[in-house]
């Protein structure tokens, strides 16, 4: 009876969609999708000091890979490029199939397959993960890709090829590694809201060892058409993440659709996107200058500017992203906060740990909230966005706590938003209107 009234429901459903969004109203019309967020640290009994350390680590990697997929053009290539995903940062757990089955999935708005590890994996190449391998067959929900299907070539940085059964077969490159397996659709249900998506039914994993935290797989929010945005026919999402410290074990959430929105007291700030390269799912944000404290920093708002430097390459840019950390800026936006912070926090500067980046800036853990400013991002169209000091700095040690905004470097033009400077932030994508709005809020008591 389950079976026959999602059927009903999927002829229903409008035909926009590559693969449509299904009973419950996953897209616009509906009541849309949601799921709960969790840090992909929250279970590992962490202190404060190494959950920074951990983010640090996975910053650095993720923003090489961010720089791999600039290289590419966001105009696809061979399996190693663009790489989209590195180490990302937070889970939302789902059920796939009739019956069901639980699945894990990293979130990431900078890729767009959504994939699970299957029970079809070839022995030892596949990661390891909490829960068991979804197993295609063993529900009546799961139907394979033909070939020829319009949607095995949805995606132009997805390799397609034909299998021996005239299915589609698809191999996604990452910064992490690379991953195989056959297209199909299926059944997904999360906190609320189902839809029928097409997928990767991952048979061979070969990608950096704990890179998944011990999730299934992916599911990528970008703009291309494979993405759990574009299939659903959504044209709009948001979320809001939880601190890294002080949650109370709350989790974040991820809304698709027509319960994405922003609400509570703060102000709403909007700004447009700045259209990004052909393919590329990534999301890129007119940052034109900083402010720290009531000083405007002297910064040519040129230096965020997203460049076409040769055909099909770019360099520069802003983008938000969900698996980054920490925020990274190109090296003049970089020096002149770092200039400025430094002469404002003289008195109050102590040694950074020995284990820390050269010229890291730090004070005491308790001066934190009482000495250090907070930073505006200025964002074309007079959308402000304020952080307060206790999501721009982080404890490394028992006794310091340091600035958690690094450097791009003096050759890397391109800027990274990450999800540290997003925490308590309310944040919508609205697609449809090309616009990206914020507002502070308690993420931890939605």
């Amino acid at each position: 009876m389950a079976r026959k009234l999602f059927v009903l429901v999927l002829i229903m459903c409008s035909t926009t969609a590559l693969i449509t969004c299904t009973n419950g109203g996953a897209g616009d019309g509906g009541e849309g999708l949601h799921m709960k967020l969790t840090h992909v640290d929250a279970k590992g009994n962490y202190t404060a000091e190494e959950l920074v350390r951990r983010a640090v680590a996975a910053g650095k990697q993720r923003l090489a890979f961010l720089d791999a997929a600039m290289a590419g053009g966001g105009d696809g290539g061979g399996v190693g490029a663009p790489v989209r995903w590195a180490t990302l940062q937070y889970v939302a757990e789902y059920l796939i199939g009739d019956p069901p089955q639980r699945a894990e999935a990293l979130i990431d708005t900078g890729s767009d397959l959504v994939w699970t590890q299957c029970s079809t994996c070839l022995r030892k190449v596949c990661a390891r993960q909490a829960l068991p391998y979804y197993n295609s067959s063993a529900s009546s929900t799961f139907a394979p890709v033909p070939c020829a299907a319009r949607i095995c070539a949805a995606n132009d940085d997805i390799i397609h090829y034909c299998d021996l059964a005239a299915g589609c077969s698809v191999i996604a490159g990452y910064g992490a590694g690379v991953v195989a397996g056959t297209l199909g659709t299926e059944a997904f249900a999360f906190q609320s809201g189902t839809a029928e998506l097409a997928f990767g039914c991952v048979t061979f994993t070969r990608i950096v060892q704990g890179a998944l935290h011990g999730a299934s797989g992916l599911i990528g929010l970008g703009r291309g058409r494979l993405s759990l945005v574009s299939q659903t026919g959504a044209t709009k999402f948001s979320y809001c993440l939880t601190p890294y410290f002080h949650n109370n074990g709350a989790t974040g959430h991820l809304f698709v659709g027509a319960s994405a929105s922003l609400g509570g007291h703060g102000d709403v700030m909007t700004t447009q996107f700045v259209k990004g390269p052909k393919g590329s799912p990534f999301y890129y944000l007119p940052l034109i200058g900083l402010t720290v404290g009531e000083t405007r920093l002297p910064i040519p708002a040129t230096v965020f500017d997203l460049r076409e430097v040769a055909p099909g390459l770019f360099s520069g840019g802003v983008i938000i992203d969900s698996g980054s950390p920490f925020t990274s800026l190109v090296h003049d936006a970089y020096d002149a906060l770092a200039s400025e912070l430094a002469a404002r926090l003289n008195g109050s500067l102590v040694a950074p740990p020995p284990d820390a980046d050269d010229g890291a800036l730090c004070v005491a853990r308790r001066d934190v909230g009482r000495v250090v400013p907070a930073v505006v991002f200025h964002f074309r169209g007079g959308a402000d966005m304020a952080v307060p000091a206790e999501s721009y700095w982080a404890p490394v040690d028992k006794a310091a706590a340091c600035m958690a905004i690094a450097s791009a470097g003096p050759y890397r033009r391109q800027s990274v938003i990450g999800n540290y400077q997003q925490q308590n932030m309310r944040v919508l994508y609205d697609l449809a209107n090309g616009d990206f709005s914020f507002q502070p809020a308690d993420c931890s008591a939605l």
